[in-house]
């Protein structure tokens, strides 16, 4: 079904269906939500629901669950879904014994066209975060299948948003457009180097724009929270196109992945300019709400601190470089091809890291916030330094600060976990045991440094820990 054959009648009729399905009378809430579920069946109906999403004046209940609805459609009847072994795979609303009432049609090919022509131009100017949020999964699913081949137009528009960005009055729509060329690339992120051919070429002709873009948000002079929120997700992307291989060069003639290694790794130079934003960004200050300094308004409360942009941005930074140094940083246990990356990380990179990463973790001894992630991450990067010699040799100095002021009051029991214990023992124990802690918890991560430090540099930290322990328990 064409755009022009959907009547604006058939519009105000689901707009009405959607609003019914939040009445508190089951008697008009359940004719609606059959009605919502059968829209799969209806031709037009992603088109309808991109309408009602992309319509400001609509109750923003109603464009949320309009764009929840389309989300879900494009997944499950772009194409037939099938499992990892080729069979197909039960509706998404089939019951516990796989049965569903109709198997869900593919879309036609006019609302799939229709939907791909629209849908990035709605996403660009949507202010709201949950709907654009809907909206750049939607662009997700259907890139899954469609793109490059099937969506040529994606990349060109979305690098023409991005190119807009020392325009101001744009930082939306570029904040938008980054949102949605991560999820793009977050389709490659897990594959193998013979598949990453399409990520090479977004490489290829996004990093010259993102490069210069992510330079001047992690500039000193750039506090503002739109800023924040677009260099986060400049450095999603760049993670997304890095954590399992650096990018390689242009595909063959034959448009297959070229599998060579990356120039990166002949010319580790040509990193420096994003090692050089990954420091910024550590280094950055985040003064309290109260000392009026920039960047202004840091939340007060834990909750909203960890989801405050400047700290995410940190987060981001200080995962990279310890992704980097983990998988290409340390040369014994470098694959041949990366040998010569890993020596000059070592000799090179990482020591520049050491700074910014023992400032940042300074910031609690000094009566100051840190986020848990960011505190975990950095005390993941020093576990790695204390192995290397190079790292080591400046470190070390430093390792009773990292041990004493820094690990022994992270492994520590806080007030709120004595009150959790005392108040909820056993919800106590599941986190003390949760096979999630390797991930998130500084508690964990400063236990593995500590283990490293006497494993690896027992010569130097055995004797000192045990008397700290000692005069510890002593008092």
């Amino acid at each position: 079904m064409t755009e022009e054959q959907i009547t604006m009648n058939q519009v105000e009729a689901l707009h009405v269906a959607l609003q019914q399905s939040f009445s508190p009378d089951q008697n008009v809430r359940d004719p609606a939500e059959a009605t919502i579920k059968n829209l799969k069946f209806i031709p037009g109906a992603t088109q309808m629901l991109l309408h009602i999403t992309e319509e400001k004046q609509v109750q923003y209940e109603v464009r949320q669950a309009a764009a929840i609805q389309l989300k879900n459609i494009c997944r499950e009847c772009w194409v037939e879904r099938v499992s990892f072994s080729g069979l197909p795979l039960p509706p998404v609303d089939a019951d516990e014994s796989g049965a569903a009432s109709k198997k869900p049609p593919l879309l036609l090919e006019e609302d799939k066209t229709a939907v791909k022509k629209k849908l990035v131009v709605c996403l660009l100017a949507e202010p709201d975060k949950s709907i654009r949020d809907l909206m750049a999964e939607t662009v997700h699913c259907i890139a899954i299948h469609d793109f490059p081949t099937s969506w040529p137009d994606l990349l060109p528009l979305l690098l023409h948003a991005i190119s807009q960005n020392a325009d101001p009055s744009q930082a939306l729509r570029v904040h938008n457009a980054l949102l949605a060329l991560r999820k793009v690339c977050k389709r490659y992120e897990y594959k193998s180097r013979e598949q990453r051919g399409p990520l090479n070429e977004i490489v290829i002709q996004s990093f010259p724009l993102l490069l210069p873009l992510a330079q001047r948000l992690s500039g000193p002079e750039e506090h503002s929270l739109e800023g924040a929120l677009m260099l986060k997700q400049v450095l999603k992307i760049f993670w997304s196109s890095t954590q399992f291989y650096l990018p390689s060069g242009p595909n063959n003639s034959d448009g297959t992945a070229n599998i060579a290694p990356s120039p990166a790794l002949a010319n580790p130079e040509t990193m420096q300019p994003w090692f050089d934003i990954l420091r910024a960004a550590l280094v950055k200050p985040l003064p309290e709400a109260s000392e009026g300094l920039e960047p202004r308004n840091q939340p007060t409360s834990k909750e909203e601190r960890n989801a405050w942009p400047w700290w995410k941005v940190k987060k981001w930074a200080a995962q990279i470089i310890t992704r980097l140094f983990s998988r290409y940083g340390i040369p014994n246990y470098a694959e041949d091809e990366v040998k010569e990356f890993a020596q000059h990380f070592s000799q090179n990179v990482a020591p520049q890291f050491l700074g910014p990463i023992c400032e940042t973790l300074n910031l609690r001894p000094s009566g100051r916030f840190c986020t848990d992630r960011v505190v975990h991450l950095c005390l993941n990067f020093v576990d790695l330094a204390v192995e290397l010699a190079p790292t080591y040799k400046l470190l070390k100095p430093h390792m009773d600060f990292l041990l004493y002021k820094v690990c022994f009051p992270a492994m520590c029991l806080t007030e709120e976990d004595i009150e959790e214990f005392e108040n909820d023992p056993h919800e106590f124990v599941h986190k003390q045991n949760s096979p999630l802690s390797d991930f998130y918890d500084p508690r964990m991560s400063a236990i593995t440094l500590v283990t490293s430090a006497v494993k690896y540099r027992g010569q130097d930290t055995m004797q000192p820990l045990l008397g700290f322990l000692t005069l510890s328990w002593g008092s």
